[in-house]
């Protein structure tokens, strides 16, 4: 047992919740980001402005054309595989033979891809990790062993795992679509808690392929933990924080919360209010990509993933137009409803003693 340990140790893999869960999680949904999510900004500035580059097909593949946008999409599988590889700190053999091993996964997993990739990659990535410089032919072994492995567990794994992400994703969404109200509070407050946590609340809203009403309630509920902390911690961080917080991450404020978890309180408060009206009032929908659901205002991608929902939908003729009162939602339920419920909220905590000056203050 201690020569596994010791060896472990010397090809530093560190079996762990933070490892896989937290560090591996975060890297896929950034490797998300730079595929799926930057595809499909493309793809919808394209189409808005009428950008010929961005519309025209750039390539055929198997007879499929693509565009600049569908190019960085179809790449999501190697992106998320190759950002994971790095999370787990693999040697540069086992990096690069991680593409192919995403491919796979994302593949055969389907619309339910992410989460398989994730499983896969940890996998393929360890067992490389494992056999890298084991042997005097290494350039050839590792990748062996790596794609080997990769493709092997794709094959064997991805389609259950993708049928499983989608099944329990599905589940919600119809839970969802029936009750509105209890589960728009229930979305919008764990994926809220979620995106302030060291975990991906974007990965696991991909994962899941989490869209429609419940999309749209994970969306008020990141936009309320990110607007809201921004809005009430000014005092202490002024512009910066502001910019950092609102357009960046709450998970800036995970110190804070572990030393005063009542500065917690008025965003997931915020976010059981605005998760319910986003969902039985303003009907707000995520029929963009799945990982937007889980991206809040950072960098405004879940307010235009919403918006490329509305395009697709429109261009499917499943709505007529974009209305005012779709962006009186999306505007309200992202922006307004945290930036005033929120310090209201916690005016009442300071009243309480539970919160007071300097709590909030970014170091």
């Amino acid at each position: 047992m201690e020569g596994l340990k010791a060896f472990l140790k010397r090809k530093d893999i560190e079996i762990s919740a933070k490892r896989y869960g937290i560090d591996a999680l975060g890297a896929m949904a950034q490797g998300l980001f730079c595929s799926l999510l930057i595809g499909t900004i493309l793809d919808t500035l394209g189409k808005q402005f009428h950008i010929g580059f961005l519309t025209n097909a750039v390539a055929t593949i198997s007879k499929v054309d693509y565009t600049v946008g569908g190019l960085a999409s179809a790449m999501s599988g190697p992106a998320m595989a190759v950002a994971i590889g790095y999370a787990l700190k693999c040697p540069p053999l086992v990096l690069f033979s991680l593409v192919t091993a995403g491919f796979s996964a994302n593949a055969l997993g389907g619309a339910g891809g992410p989460l398989a990739v994730l499983i896969v990659a940890i996998l393929a990535a360890e067992c490389g990790k494992a056999i890298s410089k084991e042997t005097k032919v290494d350039i050839l072994v590792t990748p062996l062993v790596t794609i080997g492995v990769g493709i092997g567990l794709s094959a064997l794994l991805a389609p259950a795992l993708g049928s499983l992400a989608m099944s329990l994703g599905q589940v919600i969404m119809w839970a969802t679509n029936l009750q509105p109200f209890l589960m728009g509070i229930l979305v919008s407050v764990l994926v809220g808690i979620a995106l302030t946590l060291p975990i991906s609340s974007a990965a696991i809203c991909a994962a899941l392929g989490l869209t429609g009403l419940a999309g749209g309630a994970a969306v008020a509920g990141c936009s309320a933990q990110m607007i809201g902390f921004a809005v009430m911690s000014f005092k202490e961080n002024r512009w910066g924080g502001l910019v950092s917080q609102g357009i960046g991450t709450s998970m800036l404020q995970m110190g804070n919360i572990v030393k005063n978890p009542h500065i917690w309180i008025a965003p997931i408060v915020t976010s059981a209010i605005t998760g319910p009206l986003a969902t039985c009032l303003f009907h707000l929908q995520m029929n963009g990509p799945a990982v937007s659901s889980g991206m809040g205002t950072c960098g405004f991608v879940g307010q235009l993933g919403v918006y490329a929902g509305w395009v697709k939908d429109i261009a499917e003729g499943t709505k007529t137009a974009i209305t005012a009162m779709d962006w009186v939602g999306l505007i309200l339920i992202c922006f307004v409803l945290p930036a005033i419920l929120c310090p209201l909220i916690n005016h009442i905590c300071r009243k309480l003693g539970w919160v007071k000056d300097g709590d909030m203050k970014l170091t």
